[in-house]
């Protein structure tokens, strides 16, 4: 059972291009001139969340700028501006332009790599971030985001050697361990992807997904006391309705019916649609012999998935609806 999709990664774009480094104009300071003021004046903007504003200034630095590298920074910065305001098209767009004007800079092709695999296309992403790391190859996000990309194919072995090689670069880079880690879970290597979990968490102690994929993991080598801890962690980090379904079913496994009856329930509450937390709840009622309040369950989750209906049959008919 997936609780969410695993591909956490260092989905970052890197940091928009400075111009001048110790003359950045800030959002409140006097009329900007040159295309740089304006470029500068952006970045403040930016970094405050006015992020039209900002795309007005760079777009104004673009309009005004004469030197290819001036522009091409300019272009940049819009479409890390624009990603923020999901523009994904927008943005891909405005880092081709940079590409054009600015080749050699790695940043463009990483960031435009980013963008591609916001939208699924893997086969773009990989080509932009190999060319990122073929003009900068010490850049580990460069290698651990190339690695999302090959997962998402169902290149496991490519996901795996850019993520070792992002460690290499970056040995307390957490989201390569836990990436590496998950990719390692998909393979069936439970063992081994604890051991990366494990390292995440010491190196960023509130990553809630690593606790979440680390109970994952142990729940299915049947550890289900270290699961429920796991569980626990994240659930004290961030509420979450797929973690109160993940700590009912270990709950059920122990046979603490009444625990997973009421972690069931939390997760409905925070999801009402979650037709498998209303199936398994009415499994457990069914158990504890509340066969009235299973019936209601059942059909909620049946209307809800219809599919369950088919995977549930026999065991309403005979344990919910059998012959008084």
């Amino acid at each position: 059972m997936k609780i969410k999709d695993q591909v956490v990664g260092a989905v970052r774009l890197l940091l928009p291009t400075l111009l001048v480094c110790l003359n950045i104009i800030s959002a409140g300071a006097q009329t900007p001139r040159t295309a740089v003021d304006f470029n500068n004046r952006g970045l403040a903007r930016q970094s405050e969340g006015d992020i039209d504003g900002a795309i007005e200034d760079y777009t104004k630095a673009i309009s005004i700028a004469r030197k290819p590298d001036v522009i091409a920074t300019a272009y940049n910065n819009r479409a890390n501006a624009r990603m923020h305001k999901s523009d994904v098209e927008g943005a891909i767009m405005d880092y081709s332009k940079a590409i054009e004007l600015d080749p050699r800079n790695s940043e463009n092709y990483y960031n435009r790599g980013i963008a591609l695999a916001s939208k699924s296309d893997h086969d773009a992403a990989i080509s932009d971030f190999t060319k990122a790391l073929s003009i900068f190859p010490q850049l580990a996000i460069g290698y651990e985001n190339r690695g999302n990309s090959r997962r998402a194919k169902g290149d496991l072995d490519g996901a795996l050697a850019d993520y070792t090689k992002a460690i290499e670069l970056h040995p307390k880079l957490a989201t390569a361990y836990y990436n590496r880690g998950a990719a390692l879970q998909d393979q069936g290597k439970a063992t081994e992807a604890l051991k990366d979990y494990s390292i995440a968490i010491e190196f960023a102690p509130q990553f809630v997904e690593a606790y979440i994929n680390r109970g994952q993991a142990r729940q299915s080598l049947k550890d289900y006391t270290g699961a429920m801890a796991d569980y626990d962690q994240a659930l004290a980090i961030k509420p979450d309705a797929g973690v109160f379904y993940a700590r009912a079913t270990v709950r059920q496994s122990n046979n603490d019916l009444n625990g997973a009856a009421s972690d069931y329930s939390k997760a409905i509450d925070l999801n009402p649609n979650m037709a498998q937390a209303y199936a398994n709840r009415g499994v457990v009622e069914t158990l504890l012999g509340d066969t009235a309040a299973a019936r209601i369950d059942f059909e909620k989750a049946f209307s809800l998935d219809p599919s369950l209906r088919a995977s549930l049959k026999e065991f309403v008919e005979k344990r919910v609806n059998k012959p008084k």
